[in-house]
């Protein structure tokens, strides 16, 4: 039986596309590693368009304006809290969050990307890296959600040749 919707916080989630179908990554500010890097995400606000949420989102967390729509997934992607979370969308009765995932190709230049452009900021570090990394580098409780945005976009995304690693450092 599929989950209650009504019981998960409505929230976006962004991949950003280089030109060259490698995907955007932030490192999570003041989280330790190894499982700390992410897309862009937030909540959506009352009343506003999921799309709009989206690049809000993405200019809010990156700095990032230029980006064309590409696609989004059809269904929400929901994801529970873990046992034992005390962050403050748990605290207000929350069971997870459910999302709808957006793909957007970048059309600026690094130098566009200001982390610290809207309050504190989401991430101390970003770097372009391969769609399928995502999974394994985000904590365990979102990684089923991210397999999920992975086979919903797999196909913009550039795939690492064979014996590169495809990590690229932050920026």
């Amino acid at each position: 039986m599929p989950p209650d919707l009504s019981l998960y916080r409505p929230n976006v989630g962004v991949v950003l596309f280089h030109p060259d179908g490698r995907v955007w990554l932030g490192r999570r500010a003041a989280t330790p590693g190894p499982h700390n890097w992410q897309f862009p995400q937030g909540g959506v606000d009352p009343g506003e368009d999921l799309e709009t949420a989206a690049r809000r989102e993405l200019t809010e967390e990156t700095g990032a304006r230029r980006a064309r729509f590409l696609k989004c997934t059809t269904d929400w992607v929901a994801y529970d809290f873990p046992p034992g979370h005390g962050g403050s969308k748990a605290q207000r009765g929350w069971k997870g969050q459910k999302q709808v995932w957006y793909a957007f190709r970048f059309e600026g230049d690094d130098a566009e990307f200001d982390l610290t452009a809207h309050g504190p900021p989401e991430f101390d570090a970003w770097r372009w890296a391969y769609l399928e990394e995502a999974a394994q580098l985000i904590v365990p409780f979102k990684r089923e959600a991210y397999r999920r945005v992975v086979q919903a976009f797999g196909d913009l995304a550039a795939r690492p040749q064979a014996g590169s690693s495809g990590r690229t450092e932050p920026a």
